[in-house]
């Protein structure tokens, strides 16, 4: 079933890794900003957002959590940036069953990053108002998508009926029961 093209905000942050210099700062900022109630404490290990580093080499990667997934992934590749080696788990911001990152660690239930979505609305995410490097920065843009019509019940119901028997033989069953009526 076809839909109508509508414009969608994407709302996004972006990582420039020559601008981190490990912090943590949106760390603490986004564990504070999530902490129950709001500003109460801090707490890096409720962060939706992590700093994976290596100090010796003086790298730092801000890693957002994403989507979960109910089983890990089969990527096992390496990458060797300057001659260390990282898990392709090293880069992932999916929240999956293999590894304790971004999952609460009270409860264990997934922490996934919701851009401090609150009521009113920031500007900029609490880890993006925080990073004096610019090394995260906050964008908006319009994308144009196909939204898919949603069927109510009653659609959806028609739909099968359509399916199963054709159109023209439910449209002769709508006269027939009309015209009783």
């Amino acid at each position: 079933m076809k839909g109508e093209i509508v414009k969608k905000k994407v709302k996004t942050i972006k990582v420039n890794l020559d601008k981190c210099n490990g912090c943590r700062a949106c760390e603490m900022a986004c564990s504070a900003f999530h902490a129950e109630p709001k500003y109460s404490s801090i707490n890096p290990a409720r962060s939706r957002i992590r700093v994976v580093s290596d100090p010796l080499n003086d790298e730092y990667v801000p890693i957002r959590a994403t989507d979960y997934t109910k089983a890990g992934c089969d990527g096992r590749r390496v990458y060797t940036i300057n001659g260390k080696e990282y898990s392709e788990c090293s880069f992932c911001g999916t929240i999956c069953p293999t590894r304790n990152l971004f999952k609460d660690p009270d409860s264990g239930l997934p922490l996934k990053c919701d851009l401090c979505n609150n009521d009113p609305p920031l500007d900029e995410p609490m880890c993006v108002q925080v990073c004096s490097l610019d090394a995260l920065t906050y964008e908006e843009t319009e994308e144009e998508e196909i939204e898919e019509l949603k069927l109510d019940d009653m659609e959806i119901g028609l739909k099968s009926l359509i399916d199963k028997y054709g159109l023209q033989k439910l449209a002769d069953s709508f006269n027939r029961i009309s015209q009783k009526g």
